[in-house]
Order: structure tokens, then C-alpha cells, then sequence
């Protein structure tokens, strides 16, 4: 199970959970207070800003950012549930969280996991240059953008609130 929040409510949906890994996708430098139940091997932190096109000043997603993500998400020993957050809820973790989904389960669906992830949040907005950029080093051959793409824009919110993706 992926949980994904925003980072006010991180300890919260940690707690709640019983979460032991965080996948933290948020600004670089932003100060990130992990619940002591996380020890910090369990932790990673990619920091880039929430940007779909370079823009100066900016830091936009990368591949290296896709492969820190991939690559965290397949050592996550799904013993507990992995929680994703980024500042708001939104953009960044949405795409970080239907990226793992569809690097743990290589056989199913893009479409269906983009779905299920409307119908646990009607805010989600995955960031669509981070969702493109996972699909070419995943060789989804276009389908988790298209996914994303068909699924179209969550509704407008400051904040989301958590929510759950189920793996299966």
C-alpha cells in the first residue's frame, strides 16, 4: 500500500499507518521532520521543484530523479506501507506514487492504475513531466502519459488530503 499526503500531515499519515519508508519529493532545501518511527535509511529525499519545462532558477524533474524514485520504490520491502508526500499532496507525489505503482506491477494497466488513482483522490494532478519522463525509462512506450493525460487535471485545492493507492 502507497499512502500520499502532504507535508503537514506527514506524521499524521505516518502514525496512522504504521508507515516504516518516506519517499519525500518536495523543493530542494525544504525541511522535512521525518516521525521518529522512520529511521533515515528508510528515507530519501529528491529535491526538485514542482515544474513541467525548465525554467530558469528552477530546478524541473530529471531523469535522475526518476531513477532515485524507481529506484527506492523496488527496494521498499512492502512489509509496511511506503508514504509519498510532497508540500502539497498534489503534483509530485500523485506522479512519484503512480510511478512506483507501475514499476511494481509491470503486467498491469496503466490506465487502471491512473484510474485508481482518480478514484482515491479527485485532486491529484501528477506532474506530467516527471509521469513522461518514468515512462520512457520504464519503456511504457507512451501509455502511463497517456494514462495521466486521460484522467485529466484533479480538482483545484491548496492542499490535499491523504489518501491511499493500492498496489494490486
Amino acid at each position: 500500500m502507497i499512502h500520499v499526503c502532504p507535508l503537514s500531515r506527514l506524521s499524521e499519515t505516518v502514525e496512522r499507518t504504521g508507515a516504516a519508508h518516506v519517499l519525500s519529493v518536495i523543493n530542494l532545501g525544504t525541511p522535512v521532520e521525518l516521525p521518529a518511527r522512520v529511521v533515515r535509511d528508510n528515507h530519501l529525499f529528491v529535491g526538485f521543484n514542482d515544474i513541467v519545462a525548465p525554467q530558469e532558477g528552477l530546478i524541473h524533474p530529471a531523469a535522475e530523479h526518476v531513477e532515485a524514485i524507481l529506484g527506492f520504490a523496488r527496494r521498499w520491502p512492502r512489509s509496511a506501507p511506503l508514504v509519498v508526500h510532497c508540500f502539497a499532496g498534489i503534483s509530485r507525489s500523485t506522479a512519484s506514487a503512480y510511478i512506483a505503482a507501475c514499476a511494481l506491477n509491470p503486467g498491469r494497466d496503466e490506465g487502471e492504475i491512473a484510474r485508481a488513482l482518480r478514484a482515491a483522490s479527485p485532486i491529484a494532478t501528477p506532474n506530467a513531466l516527471l509521469v513522461a519522463l518514468a515512462d520512457e525509462a520504464l519503456g511504457r512506450q507512451g501509455r502511463m502519459s497517456a494514462a495521466v493525460a486521460a484522467i485529466g487535471r484533479g480538482r483545484e485545492a491548496m492542499e490535499n488530503e491523504p489518501f491511499e493507492l493500492v498496489l494490486e
